[in-house]
């Protein structure tokens, strides 16, 4: 059986600092349906570990969920930016940590978003500045763990990225 939706409409408009998406589509029933995706784009996250082997972390107020959460470091793409570029820029600005960068998959962020996530590890991190936070960003501090006790904050729901931090233990042989 072949899924055919068919676009009918796109329209682009900002609700607050979001930029948003209405698309109408006319589904395979026939019925027409309004759907509002969050147009992200795209976005770069890591999982680091410094040369003693703990994991890097921000531990940083996040609104949506109206509370302080501990995660991976990473953020958007800005245009002119290749991905290992924008890791780069975004680990050594948000945590004064710099490493070795390797690629590992990408992500899609949800069913109602664009974003396009590049999962990366880095291993042999060290710290080489004091970060440069963005406003946004305020208050926040770097905090290492242990493997163990990542795999437990991975465990807990309380990982904004947690795919990320699944793919990039898989990928050190670390789950």
């Amino acid at each position: 059986m072949k899924i055919k939706w068919e676009k009918l409409s796109e329209k682009r408009y900002k609700s607050g600092y979001r930029k948003m998406i209405r698309r109408k589509y006319k589904l395979p029933n026939g019925k027409i349906a309004d759907y509002a995706i969050v147009d992200n784009g795209k976005a770069v996250c890591a999982v680091a570990l410094t040369k003693e082997k703990k994991v890097i972390l921000l531990k940083i107020y996040r609104p949506g969920p109206d509370k302080i959460l501990l995660e991976l470091p990473g953020g958007l793409i800005e245009s002119e930016d290749t991905p290992e570029k924008a890791i780069r820029r975004e680990f050594l600005e948000e945590t004064g940590y710099t490493g070795d960068f390797e690629l590992v998959s990408t992500t899609y962020e949800d069913a109602y978003s664009t974003m396009i996530r590049y999962n990366f590890v880095s291993q042999n991190c060290e710290k080489v500045q004091e970060p440069e936070l963005e406003d946004d960003e305020g208050g926040a501090e770097t905090i290492l763990l242990s493997i163990d006790e990542f795999k437990r904050h991975l465990k807990s729901g309380e990982l904004t990225d947690p795919e990320t931090g699944y793919i990039g233990l898989l990928h050190l042989n670390l789950l």
